[in-house]
């Protein structure tokens, strides 16, 4: 059962710092110091935790779809750029992850990994500790290594991705997200 709110948790004096336009569905948990830009999203099911030291930095328009886990590692940031889709499932811990990236469902990016701008993590894919994926590339396998270079098109194509999850997130349930930040609803 889903709670009908998101537990959002101040950790050690850090509270997470959500932008008024950001929607966080319920169920989804985030702790700590964490900061959601604009119109980005976090839907069900996703752990946000920046209890250990770093904190989590997520730009505008980006989504972290159901299930995701993003976590930090002591004195390591998970910083995720503007635009950037982390589709079902993926686990984001201590990695910086460039604007207009796309990583598939079930891919881990693993401590200090580095994913370049506009670059597709392939779904299931592992992106090793201390990796660096260059932009604009497909990276898939376990470990991830770099398959071929991405065309400007392909590459492209996760912003508008993106931008169809803020347009979803705008759909849902505005109480969600409105209501656990200690906003009032305007009544219809």
């Amino acid at each position: 059962m889903t709670s009908a709110a998101p537990l959002i948790l101040p950790f050690e004096g850090k509270t997470p710092r959500i932008h008024e336009s950001a929607w966080i569905a319920p169920g989804a948990v985030i702790i700590g110091d964490v900061e959601i830009g604009p119109d980005s999203s976090v839907w069900y099911g996703c752990v946000l935790r920046a209890d250990v030291g770093g904190r989590i930095v997520i730009g505008a328009r980006s989504n972290l779809q159901d299930g995701t886990v993003v976590h930090v590692e002591r004195e390591v940031d998970t910083i995720i750029g503007d635009d950037v889709t982390a589709g079902h499932q993926a686990l984001l811990h201590g990695t910086t992850i460039a604007n207009g990236t796309l990583i598939g469902m079930k891919a881990a990016c693993l401590s200090r990994s580095v994913i370049g701008a506009g670059s597709l993590v392939a779904a299931g894919a592992v992106v090793l500790e201390g990796a660096n994926i260059p932009d604009r590339v497909l990276a898939a396998g376990v470990p991830a290594k770099v398959r071929r270079e991405l065309t400007t098109e392909e590459s492209a194509a996760f912003i508008p991705h993106a931008a169809g999850y803020v347009t979803l997130a705008k759909r849902q349930s505005p109480a969600s997200a409105a209501v656990a930040l200690g906003a009032t609803l305007p009544r219809e």
